[in-house]
Formats: C-alpha cells, structure tokens, sequence
C-alpha cells in the first residue's frame, strides 16, 4: 500500500513540474514601443488625415486603445525613467533629462523592467534610444539589457554623415552603421526576435522619430509632396519610416506564429513640441491644448496602445485614465513575474481591467511635477500650473487653474474662481503626494 502511495505522489509531482513547464513555455513575449516626441493627433486612430499610419492603427484595431492615456513627464529622459521603473520618477530625483556630460542617469539604486523579467527567464534586448545615462554603470547592458544596439543620449542624427563623430553602438563598442537610422532600428529588431524566437524575449524598441534634427529618406519625402510645409512634410515621411518599420516587426511575429502569443505595448515618450521659442518639429497636438514641456495635456497625454491578440479584446477603446507605469506590472503578470511589495510600484497591472475581471478604473488619481511646474488628474478635474510660454508669453509659471477635462479637454475654461473647494481638494492631494517626493538629483 506504501508503494502505490509513493508511486502515486511520484506521479503527481511529475505532472505538476510537467504543467509549470509547459506554462514556463508559453509565457508570452513581451515589446513595448516608443515614439518620440509624437504629437497627439498625429496617428490615424486619433483622426489625422495627412500622414497615414496604417501599422500603427491596425496595431490599434487588434487590441486596446486608451483615450486617456498619459507619461510621467512632458520630457524624454524622465518618462523613460518611469517606464523602466513602474515608479514616479521624482520618487527618485530623476524629474528633468540629465546634463550633457554629467555623470548621471537612472539611479543605480532602481531596478528595470529588464532587470525583472531577464530574472524571470526572458532574453532581453534595447534597440533605440536609451537617454538614461551614459557613463558604463549606467549602460543599458548594465541594466538588465542583454542586448542593446543604439545610442545613449537624448537625440541623434539619422544619417551617418550626418552624425559628427558620434556614433552607433552594439553593446559597447561602435556599429560602422550606413542605414538611416529608424530602418536600422527596424532591422536589428526584426533580428533579435528571430534570434529569440524559441523563449520568451522581452524587446524595448525605442525610436527616435520623430525626435529633431528633422531627416527624412528622399523616397519617403516624395511621397507627402502635397504637403505644403516643408518642416510638416519631412516629420511625415519620418512618421512613415516609424510606422513601415514598426509593420516588419509585426510582420515577423506573425511570420513565425508569435503575434498571438506576444503583448505589445505602443506609446510617444510625451506630446509633441509646438511650443513657439523653443524647438518644434512640425508635430500637432489638436485637440489638445499645451506642447511637450509642460503640464497641459498636450504635454503629458499621448497616443497609448496595448495589443496582445486571444487574450485582449480586439477594437477596445478603454476611456479611463491610464498611465505609463501601468507597462511593468502589466508586463509582469503577462510573464507570471509579479513584483513584490517592496518594489513600491506605483503602476497597475491593468490586464485585470481589459479583460473585465476587474471593474472601475486603474487609478482615481495621477500627479505631475516638473520643476515649478504641476498637474493633478482627480476623476475629470485637472489642477495645474504650467509654463506661461504655451500661452504665447514669457515663460514662467501661471497660477493654479482648475479644468474638468470631461467638458473641456483643450483645458480652455479655468474653473478655480467658480469652484473653490475642488481646487483645495486637488492641491491638498497634489500637496500630500510632493511631500513623499526627492529633491531633482540635477537640474531642469
């Protein structure tokens, strides 16, 4: 009778380490794709007429698309720093891009999204833009990256002659890379994904488009000659080569029979920068008022994608407010690796939310603080103070306006004179929140 008992525990455990296994193999891969300095209006889901972004809208059409879907920053380095974390990153002095030069990046003290699912058993890859620090301990292959191929700073040159000595890297040595630099991107991604296609692999594919200096491929520039503008015209066709190359990796994934075992996430790092006095680069933010660099929504709301076909709802529009924390703990319970506690994540897994195991919204409040600068989303009531020079003045910062985004998404009507104790409930939240903050570790 011992015998059968033990040959019966011998059995179940087998099965048990059988089905942990099988489930290991079917983790889902994991990418998550940023655009930079996008404009809000400037994707077809979102309604834009001129520049067609088919990938993107059918990236959209097969899984979730977020209305309100928002960065921690209206800059490129700290909402970076927040993606990689799940934290606010002024929890950790990372509130303005770092100095040229300094020896500064995302503190060693934070671990990454990399850093948490290399530990979960995914092959790990940059390929783009890191912008979180360029001395060797901030390096991305230092960051739980396996594999990066890219630059390390805030913009970059698009052609090789156009570089100045600055160059491409593959880990940490030069790529002698001839390529225009987005179909370069497309190129080293679809390669990492065939390397890996056997395990599980999580990719960051961070682009530079449609970041300035404004370079364009000339066959691409022929095809938006009917735009009149010549700056709009070549952020166009730099649109197009995000968006063709985004498409060969989706094509890759369905090649290989990974697009239904694959959760991809799409996001522009903040608004696009129409601000007049400082550098734009012929992006829109239409209907939204405001411009990367400050704490209007056409700073901090950007375009917000979640795709992960069988498992996602196909052609959702989820319309409560969602941020760009949510990615790692989303990531993380995709791939069975929730963090701990002690992680003090402040994004929400929000796969619960898309699938409907889960009711009401993500978060019932999102904060901001850049500098001198604020916002706080509380329901449909948004407090800020933002850089008077959105409002065509010098810059400085405008006193506490309140705005219910619901009536009035170009933020137009200011409210705080009609509505007193709404303003108080928001800055005593705002107030609350700044509290727990660290000082910037560098400056704006």
């Amino acid at each position: 009778m011992n015998r059968w008992l033990i040959l019966l525990a011998s059995l179940a455990c087998s099965l048990v380490i059988t089905d942990s296994s099988s489930a290991l193999s079917q983790r889902p891969n994991i990418i998550i794709i940023v655009g930079d300095d996008m404009g809000y209006a400037d994707v077809g889901f979102h309604g834009c007429k001129d520049i067609p972004t088919p990938r993107l809208d059918g990236l959209a059409k097969s899984g979730v698309r977020f209305t309100n879907g928002y960065v921690t920053g209206p800059y490129c380095s700290p909402t970076r720093a927040g993606l990689m974390t799940g934290r606010y990153q002024q929890r950790f002095g990372h509130e303005f891009n770092p100095g040229g030069g300094l020896d500064v990046g995302l503190p060693l003290t934070e671990t990454t999204i990399a850093n948490r699912l290399k530990d979960a058993g995914y092959a790990t890859a940059l390929v783009g833009k890191w912008h979180l620090g360029g001395s060797d301990k901030h390096h991305p292959q230092r960051r739980g990256f396996d594999e990066f191929f890219g630059f390390l700073g805030g913009a970059h040159a698009y052609f090789p002659e156009k570089r100045g000595g600055r160059t491409i890297l593959r880990g940490t040595e030069p790529a002698d890379e001839a390529e225009y630099l987005t179909d370069a991107f497309g190129r080293e991604a679809v390669a990492f994904i065939d390397r890996h296609k056997a395990k599980p692999f999580f990719l960051y594919l961070a682009f530079n488009a449609v970041h300035t200096p404004m370079h364009a491929t000339d066959e691409r520039l022929k095809r938006f000659a009917s735009i009149a503008d010549e700056q709009r015209r070549t952020y166009a066709a730099m649109m197009s080569a995000m968006d063709e190359n985004i498409g060969r990796v989706l094509d890759k994934l369905r090649a290989e029979k990974l697009d239904e075992n694959t959760l991809i996430a799409f996001i522009s790092d903040n608004g696009g920068p129409t601000m007049k006095g400082v550098t734009i680069n012929g992006s829109t933010n239409t209907p939204l008022r405001g411009s990367k660099r400050t704490t209007l929504e056409g700073g901090i709301r950007v375009p917000f994608v979640l795709s992960w076909k069988g498992t996602l709802p196909a052609g959702k529009v989820f319309d409560s407010p969602v941020i760009q924390l949510d990615l790692l703990p989303t990531a993380l319970a995709a791939a069975g690796a929730e963090a701990k506690p002690d992680a003090k994540l402040d994004g929400v897994n929000l796969l619960p939310f898309l699938t409907g195991k889960a009711t009401g919204q993500p978060h019932e409040t999102l904060l901001w603080r850049f500098g001198t600068q604020m916002a706080i989303r509380h329901g449909d009531w948004k407090l800020v103070r933002y850089d008077t020079a959105a409002d065509g003045m010098k810059s400085g910062v405008t006193k506490h306006k309140l705005y219910n985004l619901a009536e009035d998404i170009d933020e137009s009507h200011d409210l705080a004179a009609d509505k007193p104790d709404k303003l108080k409930e928001l800055e005593t939240l705002w107030n609350k929140w700044d509290a727990e903050l660290a000082k910037p570790l560098w400056g704006g």
